[in-house]
Formats: C-alpha cells, sequence, structure tokens
C-alpha cells in the first residue's frame, strides 16, 4: 500500500477522564499524516466526555461510543469492531501523541512491514516533576522499566496497549481480546506472535505517557502490574521469565534486610544497606543528567524506582501464592 493512501483508525478507551481525552485530541489535530479516524469508547463512566467530543467534531474525523463499563481489553474489542481502518492504534487515554507519530509509522510499514506493532513512551516537559521521575523509573535500563520501549528489551517483544497497533488481518484472525485486565495487552501479543504475524518495535512511534500524578496511585498501579505478569502465567507459564523474578527478589531482600537482619545478622544490615545506597545514588545520578540536571525530578526517581520494584514485586509475590492453588485458567 503506497504512502498516504493507508487509512488508520485510531482507537481511545476512556473511563472517567475527560479533561486527558481533551489533550490527547488536541495532540491528533497536529498529525503531520492526516489520513485517519479516530474512535473514543466511553467504558460506562460516570464523568463522559461528551463535551470534549463536541469541542472537536469538526477537527477530526471523530466516533464517539458509549457502552456499560466491561474493562479496556473487551472496549477495545468493541472499537475493532466499529473501526474501518486498515490498521488500528489503541492509545491510553493520558497520553499525549507527537506530530511525527502517524508519518513514523506509516514509513516505518512502508518499509518494513509489522503485522502489530509497539512503541515506546516519553515523558513531556509540561509534566509534573512526580510523573517526570515515573517516567524515568518505567523507563530506566536500571530498573524493570529497561525491557521494554527499545531494541535492547529483555526476550521476546511483546506491544503494550498504551501505544499499540494491530493490522486489520490480525483482528480478524485472532478476534481480539479474550481478557480484560490483568494483563490482557501481554496475552494479545503472545497470541499474536504464535499465530505467525511479524511483531515489533517501532523506537521512534513513541507517546507521551502521562503516567500516575502521585506515588500512592502509582504504588497501586505497580501493584497490579505484577498481579498481572503472574496471571499471564496462568495462559503461558513459559511467560514468566528469569527477569520478572527481579522484583520479587528485591521485594523479599527489602522485608528480610529489615525485619530480619537488624536482629540476628547486623553485619548483613550494614552491607545491605551499603549496597542499597549505592544502587539508589546510582539511580539518582543517572535521573539527574536525564533530567536536565534537576535535583526536584532525581530524588523522586529515586522514591519512583523503590516503589516500582517493590509494589510489582509485591503484587507477583500475592498473585503467585493464589497461582499455586489455582494454576491455569483454560
Amino acid at each position: 500500500m503506497s504512502e498516504g493512501n493507508r487509512f488508520y483508525s485510531l482507537i481511545i478507551p476512556v473511563y472517567n477522564r475527560p479533561g486527558e481525552v481533551d489533550e490527547l485530541l488536541e495532540s491528533l489535530t497536529h498529525q503531520e499524516y492526516s489520513n485517519f479516524e479516530v474512535l473514543v469508547i466511553e467504558d460506562g463512566s460516570s464523568e463522559p466526555c461528551n463535551k470534549i467530543i463536541e469541542k472537536y467534531s469538526d477537527k477530526l474525523d471523530l466516533k464517539y461510543f458509549v457502552k456499560e463499563n466491561e474493562g479496556q481489553g473487551f472496549t477495545r474489542n468493541y472499537a475493532y469492531e466499529r473501526a474501518s481502518g486498515d490498521y488500528f492504534i489503541v492509545f491510553d487515554s493520558d497520553c499525549i501523541i507527537p506530530s511525527h507519530y502517524l508519518k513514523t509509522v506509516d514509513d516505518h510499514l512502508n518499509n518494513n512491514w509489522l503485522d502489530a506493532f509497539g512503541g515506546p513512551d516519553k515523558s513531556h516537559p509540561s509534566f509534573t516533576d512526580v510523573q517526570k521521575a515515573i517516567s524515568y523509573s518505567m523507563t530506566s535500563p536500571y530498573t524493570t522499566g529497561g525491557i521494554r520501549g527499545s531494541k535492547q528489551h529483555a526476550g521476546t517483544f511483546h506491544p503494550r496497549s498504551f501505544n499499540m497497533g494491530i493490522s486489520a488481518d490480525v483482528w480478524k484472525k485472532t478476534k481480539g481480546y479474550v481478557i480484560t485486565r490483568m494483563g490482557e495487552d501481554i496475552e494479545f501479543s503472545i497470541r499474536i506472535i504464535k499465530a505467525g504475524f511479524k511483531v515489533g518495535l517501532i523506537e521512534d512511534a513513541f507517546v507521551y505517557h502521562k503516567r500516575r500524578t502521585d506515588f500512592r496511585q502509582f504504588y497501586k498501579q505497580l501493584f497490579f502490574f505484577g498481579r498481572a505478569r503472574v496471571n499471564i502465567g496462568r495462559f503461558y507459564p513459559g511467560e514468566i521469565k528469569i527477569f520478572h523474578l527481579f522484583p520479587v527478589a528485591f521485594y523479599l531482600g527489602i522485608l528480610t534486610w529489615l525485619i530480619v537482619f537488624p536482629w540476628f545478622l547486623p553485619n548483613l544490615f550494614i552491607f545491605g544497606a551499603g549496597m542499597i545506597l549505592a544502587y539508589y545514588l546510582l539511580i539518582f545520578t543517572d535521573s539527574y543528567f536525564k533530567n536536565e540536571k534537576s535535583l526536584s525530578i532525581a530524588s523522586k526517581s529515586v522514591v519512583a524506582s523503590f516503589i516500582q520494584l517493590f509494589a510489582y514485586g509485591n503484587g507477583f509475590f500475592v498473585e503467585w501464592i493464589k497461582f499455586i492453588k489455582k494454576p491455569y485458567s483454560g
């Protein structure tokens, strides 16, 4: 298909986030590639974004649907069923899309076809220091964030649904998501690969992902991510890799260091404190130079990185106990 002819369906599931949809749609009005439609799917929201939709009705080829709450996976399926494009791209509602995004995707597909792709996320200059710190922890090579969003990711690349595209043929063959939460995008990516489709990363097709606005929300999100990874093991036992256990080791190690070592092994407590200090000095220094030498962002990156590993490890451990009792979902 020649450049400019491919028609894209951009899909935005939303639940009670009209302000985020406003920013996302505004960013889409500046796309360099214009052959696309936008589908906004209201997933049972009590705070609908109908007024936001009206604001952009004459600026975008925009379709708005309201449905009962089913979760993000089945809401994406709902959109796929109604999309007209040759290629479908899903964004989380808390993303801002750079103006070059669609042109970057289209150029890549013209030169190196992918049946499904994922792209990275980055921090926008307008984000708060907390959001930038969380973005750092979620993309840093010194945390588990380093396993996605770059050519050096560990293991097979699995696109994530905050920034994920599939061809219409992928939808026709797979019929989309079979679970709606708890790792639904990873399960879908695995099934796409197993079906023989070509899947890859488009590294320059990044989005600005706003993340959570405070550390309490971030903890809850990462705890859920840890649980979701174990849930994937119920479908594909081999997909729990050794590097997924690093946060669990961190979580259990921190608990042991705090509870056991001070009372029974004080020398190891002191040694552990030194190791932790050295690790977080590395995080601080790396974030400091990657975030315009901001002491605020660097110090908050230390907090965010600790939360990321501890919360993910906690969620993984809690769900693993359930996994032992009920290994497979079918």
